[in-house]
This record gives structure tokens, sequence and C-alpha cells, in this order.
């Protein structure tokens, strides 16, 4: 696979404030615990652990937030792809209830954080919508608002001139609102991440790619590029869409596209007006979901599904920037001044997978879209469990590391479903939802 598409690009990185020291680490030292991974669930992890008077190492090949936690749509959405109905189903009445009340508290996590540590964070929480686009998906979203409703959340189905309204567009048939959710500026928010964990204790080290991970007895070796190497007796890694080949088989248990998001210059704010007006940010129920949201400086974002590979040029983002253009006319002719892209991992059963492989050694990867509450609280319930031992205190199963079977067809496939989509333009047909 080609280099990973750099940073810098991103609006995030042009609009986060400065990222706190983290030099590379440059001689051996020894921790409770080896984080390898700074992303929301690494830091999430370390923040904990050193809160709980845990010694801590993160170990990061880039920056703090250098891979999708710095690069996603930055929406804090609770839940996950399952319904309450469908998780007691697959985990049973009593670990289903206390899954979904987890997933459920995951945007208030965030939030919490933002606000306990003072973090330097553009964030609004208006709310998400789910736009429906076809007709049984208004049924689908129906079900979605009534499951959470009857368990006390802030929810609203929408009706087409409702989501209309809030929308700014007729192009969705229907939609529910989920109030607990909202925005955030996602690099700030894991560079706030990152200073909270130092100001507690942690140890952060940028440009240190770890390249080797050893066992001895009770102890292990996690080992950089440069030669430097933490020794600790837990590790905990948290490498998600930038995961290699460091855990024999990980790679492989995963699909990792590449997610593209375009943003346009400051709408005025006019125009800015007609479009989500409360301040929501949107996910649709495609399978491959466009998503959308403005910032803090009233730029509209649009995201979805690009090449599988490395980006080339300008062009493949086209297919985004002609469906701002169809969902909302009145932005023909903003120009766009930010073209980025990060890598999501997708799990065959689109749940987080929790795996220990070996003794000591814990692996959290997979986030679905989810990632910025999910993976902050995956990040707390880890250092949960590393600081007591105690299973339970993990949200999830901890199950064994399965590769997909035949893994690069599969990323054939994906990449088939991609350029379909895009010459589509997303299923924005111009008499579609």
């Amino acid at each position: 696979m080609a280099e990973p598409f750099p940073l810098a690009p991103s609006l995030w990185f042009a609009t986060a404030p400065a990222a706190a020291a983290t030099p590379p680490l440059a001689q051996d030292v020894s921790a409770d615990v080896c984080v390898i991974g700074a992303g929301f669930a690494g830091l999430s992890t370390a923040l904990h652990l050193a809160e709980a008077g845990v010694s801590v190492v993160v170990l990061e090949t880039h920056e703090p937030g250098w891979g999708g936690s710095g690069r996603n749509g930055g929406q804090v959405i609770p839940g996950i792809k399952y319904d309450p109905s469908e998780i007691l189903a697959k985990f049973g009445p009593v670990a289903g209830e206390a899954l979904i009340g987890f997933v459920g508290s995951t945007a208030d996590l965030v939030f919490d954080l933002i606000a306990k540590h003072g973090m330097d964070v553009p964030h609004k929480r208006a709310g998400w919508i789910q736009g429906a686009h076809t007709p049984a998906m208004v049924e689908t979203v129906k079900r979605r608002a009534a499951e959470w409703q009857a368990r006390g959340v802030d929810a609203q189905f929408l009706d087409k001139d409702a989501a209309a309204r809030l929308l700014g567009t007729d192009r969705y048939l229907a939609g529910w609102v989920d109030r607990r959710a909202g925005g955030v500026q996602p690099l700030a928010y894991a560079r706030g991440l990152a200073k909270a964990a130092l100001a507690a204790g942690a140890a952060i080290h940028g440009q240190s790619n770890v390249v080797s991970l050893t066992r001895s007895g009770a102890t292990w070796t996690v080992r950089t590029a440069q030669g430097a190497s933490v020794t600790a007796p837990r590790v905990v890694v948290a490498t998600n869409g930038y995961t290699g080949d460091l855990i024999p088989k990980l790679r492989q248990s995963v699909i990792r596209p590449n997610s593209f998001i375009v943003a346009t210059q400051p709408l005025s704010d006019n125009v800015a007006g007609t479009i989500l007006p409360e301040g929501q940010v949107v996910s649709d129920t495609r399978q491959l979901l466009l998503y959308f949201r403005k910032d803090h400086q009233n730029r509209l974002l649009m995201g979805g599904r690009g090449p599988f590979r490395e980006p080339k040029d300008a062009a493949d983002w086209a297919h985004l920037e002609r469906v701002v253009g169809k969902m909302y006319p009145q932005v023909k002719g903003v120009p766009f001044d930010f073209r980025w892209c990060g890598r999501v991992a997708l799990t065959r059963d689109f749940l987080p997978h929790l795996h220990e492989p070996e003794p000591g050694l814990l692996v959290d990867i997979g986030c679905m879209g989810r990632g910025v509450g999910l993976q902050s609280a995956m990040g707390k319930a880890m250092a949960a469990y590393i600081t007591t031992g105690d299973r339970g205190r993990l949200p999830f199963p901890v199950v064994p590391i399965t590769p997909l079977p035949l893994h690069a067809l599969n990323e054939l496939y994906v990449s088939a479903i991609i350029a379909w989509y895009r010459l589509t333009d997303g299923g924005m047909k111009d008499k579609a939802a």
C-alpha cells in the first residue's frame, strides 16, 4: 500500500490549536503499561490510567491524532450500528442492557472530558440527524427513534417536511434526530486528550514507530525504529485503520477503506443559515453513507467513500463536490478549500473487537464511524480493566483474532463497490432522496 495520505491538507490541521510537545522516545524506559497508537482510544486509555496512578507510556508513529482520529468528520454520535432490540437479541438481556447503557453514554463522555479538562476544542452539541434515503429506510428510522425514545432518550422521528426544515434540503424522505450527539473539531480534541494525559503524568512519544513486540515471562518489550524500547507488563494496541503487521493476522481481520471529506470556504451568514440551521451533524442510511455538517467557521463539510487506494489528485474528491451541489444548490460556485481522507477499520460484524492474544496484551480495533465517542469510552473501559483485572469492565467480549476469509479479495470487492458508488455520485440522483 502507498504511503498514507498526509494530515496537513485537512481542515482540522489548519484550524487546530498547537500540539503539545511529544518528542521521540530517546532511551529505554519502563512503565506499568505501554500504549501503541495515539488516537482517541490510546489517548483516552493513557489519560484514565494516569489519573488512576498507573505509569503509562504512549508510542505513536507520527503525532497524536495523526491517523483517523484527527481526520474524521468530527461527529460525536452515541450508540453503535445496532439498535437496542438488536443488541439485546445478540448479547442477551444482562450483557445487552449493560452494552446499551455503555454505547448510549459515549457522547456524554466526550463533552464531559472537554469541559473537565478545559480543552481548546470547538464543539457544539445540537444533535445528530440520520436521513432516510429510501421508503424502507423511513420505517427503519421511525423504529430506531421509537426504541431510543422508549429508553428516555431525547430522540424524535422526522417526517419529510421536518427533516427538510432541519437539514435545509429536501433530498431525504424522512429521518430521526438524536439530541445526545454533536460535533467537535476532532484533531483539536485528540490534542486536548494528549495534553490532559500529559498533565496527568502520562508520557507520550511521537515519531516513535514500533517495529517489534516481544514477551519474556511477564514482561513485554516494545521497541521503536530508533532502537529505544519500553518494557512493561501490560501493552495496549490501538492502531485501528492504520494497523500494520505488528500483531499476526490483526490487519487481515478488518477492511480499512479511506473515508474522504471536502470542505468549502466559509459560507456567508445568509447561505449558512439555510443549511442545517440548528447545527446538527448528519449522516444517512446508505450502506456507503454520506455524512455532512457545518464547522465552527461555517464551512460545509461533505464526507463519504472514495477510492480504496490513496488519492492521486483532486478528481478523487469530485464526486463529493457534486453531491454538495445537488443537495445544496445555493452552495454551487463556492470554492472548496480542503480535501483530505483517512482510513477507518471495518469488522465483519460491525462491532469493535477486543483481543487478548497473549497475557498482558490487549488489542482494540474497529470503530465503524462512531470513533470519536466510542473509542474515547473504550479507552476509559480498557483502563478500568487494566487497573482492576475485571473483564466485566469491558463493554464487549474478548474474542480471538479471526482473519477475514480471502482478505485481499475482500479489499478488491470493497474497491469495486466504491468505484460504483463514485460513478453514481453516491446515489444522489436528481430525483433520489
